[in-house]
């Protein structure tokens, strides 16, 4: 993994660490994670009531699905597998439900409560590239995921969605 990826990924895990109760925690560190790599766009949503609903996404354009069941689309297919997807077309699975129409390919990574592995969150990264993805990406996103399941897996009292 890149040496400034390691850096981030202990910069995010102290940022979660202290401000993960914050309501700007987690679009922060959508935004630290898409600005990190370049990715296009980065979604981290919680997984709620038989729903992904998003909590945080880059930019100023919404997803077009901010909240939907967890039995459809590619984040579906990991809420159910507890599996990372890597998508290098997503105009060739049939599962992809748009989050922004030019995306071309996709990576969703499982953000996991405890050891029986049962999904809270997920990330979604989009590009507008087909086979934009690696192992490297990959490897960071799972270990953001990690450090995200401060944030998204506890419950909150002020949080409508979980």
């Amino acid at each position: 993994m890149k040496t400034s990826s390691t850096k981030l990924l202990q910069d995010l895990g102290a940022f979660v660490l202290a401000d993960s109760h914050q309501p700007l925690c987690v679009r922060r560190a959508a935004e630290l994670i898409r600005a990190e790599r370049g990715y296009r766009w980065v979604g981290i949503y919680k997984v709620t009531r038989g729903e992904c609903v998003i909590v945080a996404g880059t930019g100023e354009e919404p997803p077009t699905y901010p909240r939907f069941p967890v039995t459809q689309g590619l984040c579906g297919a990991v809420v159910e597998s507890a599996e990372t997807l890597v998508v290098p077309d997503v105009k060739k699975d049939p599962r992809y439900l748009p989050t922004f129409w030019t995306t071309r390919s996709e990576i969703v990574v499982p953000i996991v409560k405890d050891e029986k592995r049962r999904v809270c969150g997920i990330i979604d990264v989009e590009s507008e590239k087909v086979n934009a993805f690696t192992a490297d990406d990959r490897d960071f996103l799972e270990h953001a995921a990690v450090l995200l399941a401060q944030a998204i897996c506890a419950p909150k009292k002020d949080d409508p969605a979980g």
